[in-house]
């Protein structure tokens, strides 16, 4: 997806019975819970940016009530009175939130009726016009950090756009000639399979006369970009390599803004990321790794806060008092500390971390669930969203060191009278008595003493990502039919460490994916009112891959639903856009050594024969992270072996769901595959005794 467009869209009831029919207890109607339809009404803050002096808060409310992606409108909070109000039209879409220093007046992207594009506003929202338009790209170019920055006399504002590349005519023509290694669009783009060949570059605009120059020109990327306090140079990241389509690698450079003059600031074989200066322009912080090799889509690796002087000399990983992935760093105010988040056990939180020599780390945000955005303004006001168990992300505002306040309650209508399950965390022994597996289990609506309730396996992506206890609407709408569903971290899963993360290298569709079948083995074996004979299996990209393996290791689920899965590990590696990841998962390339054989062994088409679940496959026509072709070999096989499965393709839909419509259509169709394959309650006998 074009990254600039992004920033304006910042994802009946079930009967249950016993194994044993003389102890038959259906599960009771739950009340009137969520259902599928109810996301199209669903809102949550996505951005969040306090104004430096504390008085407003710029936020951004996502909203999935039109055709097609989620799109985003800017709202203003007024501290003092505690009004809000909205930036624009109805009918606007706005993202993107960047206050001026001396917080008189707001940038942002958006707009309607040909005038969308770069804009400011007043403070207040008042005065808004068009500065400057604005081009994105679909390259594969991920962890940016900043597209707009201030001058520090609130005069001009830098911005990252778009310019066509030298390839970007015959890649587009007819017939498309490709000559780039990179030639295809990053995961979620999802309207063509072909990358656009444009390179982002810096641009500067005077607010007052609306001049635009272009200050970086070539075929390289600039992006990431922070403007120096004395207002002398800008910070950015780009990979400069030679061979940048094939190795993924940012380092930390900074532009003369008079002269066009750039200076290398950072030369690794590791990755920066988001360089952001200190206020007093003596220090840079970043997020970064150690390792020689960081995928585009994902990295093992857990990134890290680092620190820098204004040369580059001095780095040093001041992130490294947290054994956990943490998030690209703001400075406080005053410049005594860094803000940052990590995750940690299914959670994310907010930290604050001084830069003096053994100071400890605080953390700012500690409730169980997830942050999302922040913001930092004088004396420690913090402005923030937060998932939380029982809904999505809202806005809260912590002033200094008083107790947090909710200011949004956006879907307090919607869930108004719908329970919700309650979700549990439970851990467990590994099959190889190496780890400690932690599973979060969301526990059906409307249970009673003697009542079974059927059991989803809903499996994360990554593999380096993790469940939590946040609000997870599909797992809600489950819930409210009266089934549980266990999200396993699976060990390759982050916020459990470096060494766990790491667990799964050279192990694809191996332990990890016996640790989620030991996750349900002790969920059914702690939790008695579990139907063990109404389990199914699903999950989103290495979370569909792992559904598409383990229905050809094992019969326990009754019914499967990959979403984006990979079935064969070859054919994936020379179709995804991202060529480097089964390298740094294994170590070395596909073609070294006899990790072709590896991969082929540890591919679930190989093993099809085995599979005999009924299977609806899911996938987006244009996913270049997973090319559909993983789902059509798969498709065809299950077919060959008498495996009775449905394939269904959404178009304009890259890796993942992305448009509401078709998020709603696949959590229907996941219920009514379900239903249709789980045993009526009193019909079966004791048949699955595997977990």
């Amino acid at each position: 997806m074009m990254r600039i467009l992004s920033r304006l869209a910042h994802t009946s009831a079930c009967l249950g019975a016993s194994t044993f029919v003389w102890l038959v207890a259906a599960a009771p109607a739950p009340a009137q819970g969520l259902q599928a339809s109810d996301l199209s009404r669903m809102r949550n803050v996505g951005a969040v940016e306090i104004s430096p002096d504390g008085r407003r808060i710029a936020y951004t409310i996502v909203m999935r009530d039109r055709p097609g992606r989620p799109y985003s409108q800017i709202w203003l909070y007024d501290v003092p009175s505690g009004k809000s109000s909205r930036l624009g039209g109805e009918k606007e879409s706005t993202g993107g939130p960047k206050w001026s220093p001396d917080s008189k007046r707001l940038a942002y992207f958006g707009g309607e009726d040909g005038q969308e594009g770069l804009r400011v506003a007043a403070a207040d929202g008042t005065g808004a016009t068009v500065l400057a338009q604005v081009a994105g790209s679909n390259s594969p170019l991920p962890g940016q950090g900043e597209e707009v920055t201030w001058s520090p006399d609130s005069k001009q504002i830098a911005f990252v756009s778009a310019t066509p590349g030298p390839e970007t005519a015959e890649a587009s023509g007819d017939p498309t000639v490709i000559t780039r290694y990179l030639y295809k669009p990053t995961a979620g783009e999802g309207h063509t399979r072909f990358n656009d060949n444009r390179r982002l570059h810096i641009f500067v605009v005077d607010v007052a006369s609306r001049q635009v120059r272009q200050l970086t020109q070539g075929n390289d990327d600039e992006h990431s970009i922070d403007w120096s306090p004395d207002g002398a140079e800008i910070l950015f990241c780009s990979n400069r390599e030679p061979n940048s389509d094939e190795f993924f690698q940012y380092d930390v450079f900074a532009l003369n803004v008079a002269s066009g003059q750039i200076r290398r600031i950072t030369a690794t074989e590791s990755t920066e990321y988001a360089p952001r200066w200190s206020p007093d322009g003596k220090h840079i912080a970043f997020a970064g790794t150690r390792r020689g090799l960081t995928d585009r889509e994902t990295t093992m690796e857990d990134t890290h806060v680092w620190m820098m002087n204004a040369d580059g000399s001095e780095r040093r990983e001041i992130g490294a008092v947290i054994d956990n992935r943490q998030s690209h760093p703001r400075w406080s105010p005053d410049g005594s500390a860094v803000y940052f988040t990590y995750q940690e056990r299914g959670s994310v939180h907010l930290a604050r971390l001084p830069i003096a020599a053994g100071a400890a780390v605080e953390t700012v945000v500690n409730d169980t669930g997830s942050v999302a955005a922040w913001s930092v303004a004088r004396d420690g006001i913090v402005a923030y969203s937060l998932a939380t168990a029982r809904d999505l992300p809202q806005l809260y505002l912590r002033p200094g060191p008083n107790p947090p306040r909710k200011l949004t309650d956006l879907n307090a209508e919607v869930l108004a009278g719908k329970p919700l399950g309650e979700v549990v965390s439970f851990t467990f022994v590994s099959n190889d008595n190496r780890f400690e597996v932690e599973a979060f289990l969301t526990k059906p609506v409307g249970m009673t003493p003697a009542s079974r309730h059927p059991l989803i396996v809903n499996i994360h992506g990554g593999p380096h990502g993790q469940n939590g206890p946040a609000f997870n609407f599909k797992n809600q709408v489950y819930a409210s039919r009266g089934w549980a569903v266990l999200n396993v971290n699976f060990r390759g899963s982050t916020g459990y460490g470096q060494k766990f993360a790491d667990a799964v290298f050279g192990d694809q569709n191996g332990n990890e994916g016996q640790d989620v079948l030991y996750g349900v083995s002790a969920a059914v074996r702690r939790f008695l009112w579990l139907d063990r004979e109404r389990m199914g299996i699903e999950g989103t990209s290495y979370g569909g891959q792992l559904t598409d393996w383990l229905i050809t290791q094992t019969n326990e689920f009754k019914a499967a639903i990959p979403l984006a899965g990979i079935t064969n590990l070859i054919s994936y590696n020379y179709m995804t856009y991202y060529n480097q990841y089964e390298e740094m998962e294994f170590g070395q390339f596909l073609h070294q050594g006899n990790l072709m054989d590896v991969a082929w062994e540890r591919s679930a088409l190989k093993h099809v024969a085995a599979a005999h679940t009924p299977t609806l496959i899911l996938h987006g026509e244009n996913d270049n992270d997973v090319p559909i072709a993983e789902a059509e070999q798969f498709f065809i096989a299950l077919k060959d072996v008498g495996v009775e499965t449905v394939f269904v393709r959404y178009p304009r839909e890259g890796h993942g769901l992305s448009e509401t419509k078709h998020v709603i259509d696949s959590i229907d169709r996941s219920i009514a595959w379900y239903e249709k394959h789980f045993p009526k309650p009193g019909t079966e006998g004791v048949t699955n005794v595997q977990p």
